[in-house]
């Protein structure tokens, strides 16, 4: 008997878009071109400093980055940047980049896993290498775990020491790729042949240096 109205509601919210506005309550655009909706504001009864408090919890700071930011029904506010503060991609340079996968554990207690090291293809002299290149012993190192890019992090047991980040492959790809297109860049906008030619050649033998590295460098 305490099923049916629910159930009810439920099979008219499914049905009709009507039911689920009423039931369930409307979006409210908050911001909208970078302009904060004032009387939306009102209507939901959300103050200035919550916006932005929303806002920030979404790593925006300023109002005038948002496309729209949107109150659901939920009483989250989803934020759309404007197309010149979205994030740059590697799509946005055009390059297709290996699927994300699992980071495997390779060290565990200063102990090495020989088993996820062999997952992916790697062997202990390439730890061993690795570990040298960050200047730290496998004693000091409480987890370490490699990437699908092939990149080991180490978290050691000891804090005070710092260990030096490890260059991102898919980073060094994307700055590659912008080389490149610099370089056709500057070879369109000079009207001096030789220059244009020297460009040219720039960037043919750039592109067929990264058609070499880039199985390295998205593995």
């Amino acid at each position: 008997m305490l099923a049916g109205p629910p159930l009810g509601i439920e099979f008219l919210q499914l049905k009709s878009k009507t039911a689920r506005d009423l039931f369930d309550g409307k979006a409210t655009v908050l911001i909208k071109d970078g302009k904060i909706m004032e009387d939306n504001l009102k209507k939901e009864r959300i103050t200035t400093d919550e916006l932005m408090e929303q806002l920030r919890i979404k790593n925006v700071f300023k109002a005038a980055d948002v496309e729209f930011a949107i109150m659901e029904s939920s009483g989250d506010v989803s934020v759309l940047l404007t197309k010149e503060n979205q994030p740059l991609t590697p799509k946005h340079l055009g390059i297709n980049v290996g699927p994300e996968q699992e980071p495997q554990s390779v060290i565990m207690d200063g102990k090495i896993m020989d088993e996820p090291l062999a997952t992916i293809g790697l062997n202990r002299k390439w730890l061993d290498t690795e570990l040298e290149k960050l200047g730290v012993s496998i004693d000091n190192v409480f987890l370490g775990q490699v990437d699908s890019y092939g990149q080991l992090y180490v978290d050691l047991f000891d804090d005070q020491i710092k260990v030096p980040k490890p260059q991102k492959k898919a980073a060094l790809l994307a700055t590659l790729k912008k080389c490149e297109a610099d370089l056709e860049m500057f070879g369109l906008s000079t009207k001096e042949q030789n220059t244009k030619q020297m460009y040219e050649q720039c960037s043919k033998a750039l592109e067929k240096i990264i058609d070499e590295v880039k199985p390295l460098l998205i593995r």
